[in-house]
Parts: structure tokens; C-alpha cells; sequence
């Protein structure tokens, strides 16, 4: 029989955590990546890989917080450590190949397409990786437009976040930018969703391996929610990133001579003709 599928067990407190998280780890991935950029000495791939881990870290953990609020009426729900585990590693490699790609031969037509088509299908790959870790009494069914639609969100959302990371400087605008990135990284999330249905086998008193949601996604959800709040910290006391952004936006000051020769060069020059009237002959 068809089981009855809630994605929203706890309300609103699942899908607003988790755009949060998706936000912060986009935000600290883009201010990561920005710091990268301007200095040549600054160590780079370090930089890059933060960010990357940083984004990865917060496309995961948005998506198993908005697990957490999963639920099959008919059923419990497992998961298995070893495949949720794996999710996290591909999450991470697949936005450090994007990230790495642009933070070295910029957005480019062709060079912005690639990564952000193969961040975008490692994105929903890490998405369908972490449905495949869950366990159930039944079968996990697919609607495949809705699975279609939710790839499309990925490369667009992965696209984009690639741009931004190498065009946006301004603290301000990668604030926003990072507030769209969790619209369409959730949007994605949600919309994979929705294809999804649930096929509850008619026996009962069966069991499975796998640890059940609260026991297994609390302590794992633990780490990367760690290194983002430590990555935070990294970003925020960064001397480039909270002066020197400032100091790189102001011009420079003028030559203390130059508005004085401006004032000089603006007088007119004496008139030496016969026909000036304030010439002295001409006086007497």
C-alpha cells in the first residue's frame, strides 16, 4: 500500500533551520572565496578549500535538517551512517571541484558552464545519496519530472553560486547573494521532495538496519554545524576580510601638488596683443 509521506513533521522549524544553515554556509564560502582573490601572497587553495568545505558543509546540513521532518505515517524511518556519511564526502568534493575551476580561470562562458553543471549534478547527487542512506519497511519511489526538476535547480543554483563567488566583493551584496543561494539550494531540496513517494510493504513486525533519525542526525549534524561556527570565526577576525575590503575601496588620495597645478594651469595666460586694453602703453 502507498504509505502517507510528511516532509513536515515538525512544522516550520525543520525548513527554516535548515535554509539558515544553507545560508551561513553560503555566506562563509563566498567570503572565503573572495579572500582569495585579490592577494596574490595569500595562500589561495587554502582559502578555496575553506570556502568549499564551508558551502558543501551547508548544502548537507541543510539537507539532512530538513530530513529530520521526514516522516512515513505507516513506518519508521532509518538511515544507514555509512551512505549519510559518503553524502557529506560528495558534497564537499563535488563544490571544491566548482569552486577550484572558477577561483582559477574565473567565469569565463565555457569554464562557468562546466563547473556549474558539475557541481550542480554533484549537488543533487549528495541529495539522492542521502534518500538512498534511508531504511524503511517499504519502497522509495521517484516521480521523474520532479526529479528532473530538482537537477535543473541544482545546476542553476550551482551556477550561480559559482559566479558570485568570483564577481561579488562587497560584504553586503554577498550577504544577499548567500540569502538567494539558500532560496534555491532548499528549493531544490524541497522540490526532490515532492517527487518522491512511498510504497509500505503489507507485512508487519519486520526489521531493518539503520539508526533512526534523531539518533543517528543529531550527533553527525554536530560536526559540520562545528566547523561552520569555527570557519565563522576564522572569516570574522581575518584582518583582509573586516579592513582591508574597506581600505581597497577607497581612492587614493591626491598629490598633495595637483590641486594647486589644477588652480594654476586655470589662469589665463597674460595677453601680449597690441589690442589689450590693460596693456600699459595703451594706459597712457
Amino acid at each position: 500500500m502507498d504509505g502517507t509521506v510528511d516532509g513536515f513533521r515538525y512544522g516550520a522549524v525543520t525548513p527554516v533551520a535548515a535554509y539558515l544553515m544553507a545560508c551561513l554556509g553560503g555566506a562563509l564560502g563566498l567570503r572565503c572565496i573572495v579572500r582569495s582573490l585579490p592577494d596574490a601572497r595569500s595562500w589561495k587553495p587554502g582559502w578555496l578549500a575553506l570556502g568549499a568545505a564551508s558551502i558543501g558543509c551547508g548544502i548537507w546540513t541543510m539537507h539532512f535538517i530538513a530530513m529530520i521532518g521526514f516522516h512515513v505515517e505507516e513506518t519508521r524511518v532509518r538511515y544507514d551512517a555509512a551512505t549519510t556519511v559518503l553524502s557529506l564526502v560528495v558534497a564537499v568534493a563535488v563544490v571544491g571541484i566548482g569552486v577550484f575551476i572558477v577561483g582559477y580561470r574565473g567565469t569565463g562562458g565555457v569554464t562557468l558552464t562546466v563547473a556549474g553543471v558539475v557541481t550542480g549534478l554533484g549537488v543533487a547527487a549528495m541529495h539522492y545519496l542521502g534518500m538512498a542512506a534511508m531504511r524503511l519497511h517499504g519502497d522509495i519511489g521517484y516521480d521523474p519530472v520532479g526529479v528532473a526538476l530538482s537537477v535543473l535547480i541544482a545546476i542553476a543554483a550551482a551556477t550561480a553560486a559559482l559566479w558570485s563567488a568570483v564577481t561579488i566583493r562587497g560584504f553586503l551584496t554577498s550577504v544577499g547573494a548567500s540569502l538567494v543561494m539558500g532560496v534555491a539550494v532548499s528549493g531544490m531540496h524541497y522540490t526532490g521532495m515532492a517527487a518522491v513517494s512511498v510504497h509500505v510493504h503489507d507485512t508487519t513486525g519486520g526489521t531493518w538496519e539503520g539508526d533512526s533519525p534523531l539518533s543517528l542526525l543529531l550527533p553527525m549534524l554536530l560536526g559540520p554545524v562545528v566547523f561552520l561556527l569555527l570557519a565563522g570565526v576564522v572569516v570574522m577576525f581575518d584582518p583582509m576580510l573586516v579592513h582591508g575590503e574597506r581600505a581597497g575601496n577607497r581612492k587614493p588620495a591626491p598629490h598633495p601638488g595637483a590641486s594647486a597645478g589644477v588652480r594654476t594651469n586655470s589662469i589665463p595666460a597674460p595677453r601680449t596683443s597690441w589690442h589689450d586694453t590693460d596693456s600699459p602703453t595703451r594706459g597712457r
